[in-house]
């Protein structure tokens, strides 16, 4: 007979849940939870210690431990019988092409840049810089750099020249490459002008510019600095992996608006390639040879994990998509992709939804399409407003899982682990911490605040693997933006809560916790209220400055197509609708409607930028603006309520 407490101790290992057991885990054995991990990547030799806190608050995975990041995403593959699967599909309803790439096709074309690059004097720890389009060319120069050990730093196609040449100054890369152009909806955006402008305007030049050029625009080449890419391809030695160190940098990614000095966020090599591959199971339950799509671009910190190096580590078939959610050519592009290539998790961000929703409110380019092989729809890179959500769960019949993360930590802090467990959707929250995130709030005196109770989301440390060691070149940068303000946890720069189930709620920036006659309330709770009304289809909420509160909410809202009433009549619907739901309290009086709302590339509304336009302080224009030309629309929307530049008082 057992024990009572042989029975106990069963009883309870039946209650925790796989989610729990795992988390539990990698909070209390991070280094056998993440040394286990470590076992799917393959190591040129293994690492001394998983979690070295030597130097702590700077923590450091797998040190000693040694390995290539190509290897794994490619080679191993080849070897390991996945060689004719498709690796890439690309598919640019933009310039309507399509092609395939396979495993084998993908190692002989990175293979061979690694070695154009290398021609050129690439060697490890050298940097690269890439300035690049939706093209598989951008992930073959990305593979090729993680082959050589060089440290790629990839910068948005399109960037201005001078925010490119602050990068160049301070990446100090050997060689840039670039394509001759991008393409946008109805323009060709041409590349290579900016290029030679950074590389005049930068201290730092670097000593070759390699060119793909693209037929929609051929780049004009200089002598004796500018190399042609297909011509040197012809030509090129292939170059195997390198090994390097765990620690050693992978790349260097800038955070997006960073202005003056910039903000060059570190990936490590060795708990990278741990925590990205350990995802594409746990979180979205994709297996090695899955068609896995992130809308997104390379240019950002999603393009990076799940566009490349995690759907590759994982052995998958990962979609590289040129064109937008509506316009290329209409709101149906998504499901005919998924329809067309047999996708199964699409990873995007909700204002691709929201253009969609907006554009086919009731699905109708939906019902065109068999969407049958996508099994969950992932959203993240800013708030999924519960509205959107629902719309999207309405019309796909897949969960709908929205998870929280940023360029900082690489992968999602906050998620609903499928792979682990699939947990209820709270809408409006980004479900639960992942294994390795220790999420709590904290209050204005850094102590923990009770259930429902909005204060700073802060992440105890260690951070788990994948996430910034440091900033490039700026240690003390590191420790000054991320782990001052709360000694002992990373500030995630969010404020929330958590409830009494614990699920997580990221409700705004902190910046955007505004005070209304003393009462701190989220902007992002009244946005949800706002998303609610039937005719708003996006929405955003800003503090602007008032004598009498101190700060008093605005609400800027864009409407369905098709919505045909008078504004003022919906503006007063939405005041009421935030009194009835949130309160008085919340002193919700004024909206206006507009066409669209000015954003970053990758999707994120420009709230700080229009809160200073509606308060009348200086405005330069951010250098990751989508379309500057909306600008001047909310302008006039603000000078027609009295905001902005023609403000009385």
């Amino acid at each position: 007979m057992k024990g009572r407490r042989t029975q106990k101790r069963e009883r309870r290992q039946v209650m925790t849940s796989p989610y729990q057991a795992a988390h539990d885990r990698s909070l209390n054995d991070p280094e056998g939870f993440w040394g286990d991990a470590a076992k799917d990547i393959v190591w040129t030799k293994p690492w001394d210690k998983v979690l070295d806190d030597s130097n702590a608050p700077l923590y450091r995975w797998f040190t000693g431990g040694e390995l290539n990041t190509c290897y794994n995403a490619v080679d191993r593959h080849v070897e390991g019988g996945r060689a004719e699967q498709a690796a890439i599909i690309y598919d640019s309803p933009i310039t309507g092409s399509k092609r395939t790439i396979t495993y084998a096709d993908l190692q002989d074309q990175v293979s061979r840049f690694a070695g154009v690059l290398k021609a050129q004097g690439v060697e490890k720890g050298d940097r690269v810089i890439i300035y690049m389009p939706m093209i598989p060319e951008s992930v073959v120069a990305m593979l090729a750099c993680a082959r050589l050990g060089a440290v790629h730093s990839v910068v948005f196609g399109g960037f201005a020249a001078h925010e490119l040449a602050t990068r160049v100054n301070d990446a100090q890369p050997k060689v840039i490459v670039a394509a001759s152009c991008g393409i946008e909806p109805g323009r060709v955006v041409a590349y290579k002008p900016m290029v030679d402008e950074a590389v005049k305007q930068a201290a730092h030049k670097p000593g070759k510019v390699v060119i793909f050029q693209r037929e929609q625009c051929k780049a004009d080449m200089q002598d004796g600095r500018d190399v042609d890419w297909d011509e040197a391809m012809k030509t090129a030695e292939p170059a195997d992996c390198v090994p390097v160190a765990a620690t050693d940098p992978l790349y260097i990614l800038y955070t997006s608006g960073t202005t003056g000095q910039p903000k060059g966020v570190v990936r490590d090599t060795g708990g990278h390639a741990v925590a990205l591959k350990w995802t594409m199971n746990a979180l979205y339950d994709v297996q090695p040879g899955d068609v896995y799509w992130a809308a997104s671009d390379v240019g950002w910190v999603v393009g990076h994990s799940y566009i490349v190096y995690g759907p590759l580590l994982h052995g998958c078939t990962t979609i590289v998509f040129e064109g937008k959610p509506v316009g290329t050519p209409d709101a149906g592009t998504f499901w005919r992709v998924i329809e067309e290539h047999n996708v199964k998790v699409l990873f995007t961000a909700p204002t691709a939804f929201r253009a969609i929703r907006r554009d086919d409110p009731n699905g109708e380019f939906l019902k065109k399409y068999s969407t049958k092989s996508l099994t969950a729809l992932y959203l993240a890179g800013e708030r999924s407003d519960p509205e959107t959500l629902k719309w999207a769960e309405n019309h796909l019949q897949v969960p709908v899982i929205d998870h929280w993360w940023q360029t900082e930590t690489g992968w999602a802090i906050c998620g609903n682990p499928k792979g682990l467990e699939l947990f209820p959707v709270k809408h409006g929250s980004p479900t639960k911490p992942m294994p390795g995130w220790n999420v709590q709030v904290l209050g204005e005196d850094h102590k923990p605040v009770p259930p429902t109770q909005i204060g700073a989301l802060v992440c105890k440390l260690p951070l788990p693997p994948g996430t910034l060691p440091t900033l490039w070149n700026a240690e003390q940068r590191f420790r000054d933006a991320y782990l001052a303000d709360y000694p002992g946890y990373y500030k995630t720069g969010d404020a929330g809560f958590i409830d009494d189930d614990g699920y997580v709620y990221v409700m705004t920036r902190t910046d955007d916790v505004i005070n209304v006659a003393g009462h701190r309330l989220s902007t992002g709770a009244m946005e949800e209220v706002l998303a609610m009304h039937p005719d708003v289809a996006e929405c955003a909420v800003i503090g602007v400055a008032d004598e009498l509160k101190g700060q008093a909410p605005l609400g800027f809202v864009c409407l369905k197509s098709g919505v045909d009433r008078p504004d003022e009549e919906i503006v007063k619907e939405l005041v009421k609708l935030v009194r009835d739901e949130i309160g008085p309290v919340a002193a919700f009086k004024q909206a206006v409607v507009v066409k669209r709302l000015p954003k970053t590339r990758s999707g994120k509304i420009l709230r700080g930028t229009m809160q200073k336009m509606a308060d009348n302080t200086e405005v330069k224009v951010p250098p990751t603006i989508d379309d500057p030309d909306i600008l001047p629309e909310i302008e006039e929307a603000l000078e027609g309520i009295g905001l902005g530049k023609k403000r009385s008082g």
